[in-house]
């Protein structure tokens, strides 16, 4: 018995050893990513990496703040970056479910229904201002967000992997918004706010070019295969028994008086907290993770502003 549990603790030692030296190969990649879309959306550190810990936990990610703050340009930024496919849409309040997913369409000549793939059908999709159009057309994405499939007519159609949606949407005390509705905003792994520029930041911004010009110069940092091997890392990014008791006293506290953290909200805790570790060249998860991902992961699903959210992640002492 001594001896097998030797070999199991050494065959631990391996696998471990051998993650962390795949995820220090990636390391370099990560910086010179964060690098190139730091120097495109100013002073905004903290929010594009979390962005990038949601693209390789396999998230999606929303971000809500007023009109030309730079939510546009942090989306188009990241999908450059990311050297993937790239759609986007501009939603509408007279926008289809069709308009997204596609439509079957006859083939007068072959006498048959086609399928016509809609822009969904892309590896990172950019949904602007999502919450300008109807719940509908809203409800559109949530096969997609979710099984990575869309259903037409009775016939289910896989999306390209990996697949990303990067939805950006509007307060809603602006005219011709349509709130999302919990299902829609559980797919989202963060909600991220970015708010105004310092005033250094909004001076260089008037001095520099056009961002969008900027944009159009970045090289891919990433590769298709690279982002899946990263996402299979993720994965494989150990958590111990006294951080997960710690994600487990979170999403109690959550739940205290109040809807709280949902079974599937605490796996994303998770899954973003294991992707934070990695960014940060680490394979294993600390306290320190899970608190940097708390707020974004959790405030859209409570229904909290994000400084309700930290004085409830407060409310629990770390073992």
């Amino acid at each position: 018995m001594w001896g097998i549990k030797q070999k199991v603790n050494h065959d631990i030692v391996h696998i471990t050893a051998q993650l962390e030296q795949q995820i220090a190969s990636y390391t370099p990649h990560i910086q010179k990513f964060l690098e190139e879309v730091n120097a495109i959306v100013l002073d905004k550190q903290a929010q594009t990496k979390l962005a990038l810990c949601c693209l390789i936990a396999g998230g999606h990610v929303l971000f809500e703040d007023l009109p030309g703050l730079g939510k546009t340009t942090l989306a188009s930024s990241l999908a450059h970056l990311a050297g993937l496919k790239f759609q986007r849409i501009q939603f509408t309040n007279d926008m289809l479910a069709s308009d997204v997913i596609g439509i079957n369409m006859f083939n007068q000549k072959e006498h048959q229904f086609e399928f016509k793939q809609g822009p969904i059908f892309t590896q990172i999709l950019l949904a602007d201002e999502i919450n300008r159009c109807s719940p509908k057309t809203q409800s559109a994405l949530l096969e997609a967000m979710e099984e990575g499939f869309v259903t037409v007519d009775g016939m289910r159609y896989a999306l390209p992997q990996p697949f990303w949606v990067i939805a950006t949407q509007n307060p809603l005390f602006q005219s011709g918004t349509y709130a999302l509705p919990e299902s829609q905003l559980d797919r989202f792994l963060m909600r991220l706010s970015l708010g105004y520029p310092s005033r250094q930041a909004e001076k260089l911004l008037l001095q520099q070019e056009s961002r969008f010009a900027l944009i159009a110069t970045l090289q891919n940092v990433f590769n298709e295969d690279q982002i899946l091997e990263l996402q299979s890392l993720v994965q494989q990014v150990h958590i111990s028994d006294l951080v997960q008791e710690y994600l487990l006293d979170l999403a109690a506290e959550t739940r205290k008086n109040r809807y709280g953290l949902s079974t599937r909200g605490l796996l994303a805790l998770k899954r973003a907290a294991q992707a934070y570790a990695l960014i940060e060249g680490r394979a294993f998860v600390t306290p320190d993770d899970v608190q940097a991902v708390f707020v974004a992961v959790a405030s859209h699903r409570l229904g909290l502003s994000e400084a309700e959210t930290q004085n409830v992640m407060q409310q629990v002492a770390v073992s």
